[in-house]
């Protein structure tokens, strides 16, 4: 699985003009299951999110995680980041798993991280979502597992 995680101060996302997900600060998480990823993989890059240690700590550094702050994770799928442009400049998504399965891992990704007890907003699997936010930094940290 791959993601795209942005530090944010608050972020939302809307589905047809309407605000389906928003959250504070935290982490904004762009996700996208490749072909033959599992559920193993989408909970260990969940760990990895909620762990990533780029929050300031009271010195100021890049030392403290998701859990540690108490902030909140904006999920948006994201098929995307699966985009291979070596053949040219149209990018192939054939990496990408298939829908079905995608959403069953995005599901999956919340899912794991709500249990590691972060708190979880999402948008909506395949629909056109406007996903605006203020990247904290910025910090932007591209994650595969």
């Amino acid at each position: 699985m791959r993601a795209l995680v942005q530090r944010a101060a608050r972020a939302e996302v809307r589905v047809g003009g309407e605000v389906v997900g928003r959250i504070g600060p935290g982490l904004v998480i762009l996700v996208c299951a490749m072909a033959g990823d599992d559920e193993a993989r989408a909970a260990a890059l969940a760990g990895k999110c909620a762990r990533l240690r780029i929050f300031r700590d009271d010195a100021g550094r890049m030392n403290r995680s998701l859990l540690d702050t108490g902030g909140a994770a904006l999920v948006v799928s994201q098929f995307t980041l699966a985009a291979d442009t070596r053949g040219g400049n149209r990018p192939s998504f054939s990496a990408a798993a298939p829908p079905a399965e995608g959403e069953h891992l995005y599901l999956a990704f919340a899912a794991a991280l709500r249990a590691l007890g972060v708190e979880v907003a999402t948008g909506v699997f395949g629909a056109d979502m406007a996903v605006e936010l203020v990247n904290d930094g910025p910090v932007t940290i591209w994650l595969e597992v």
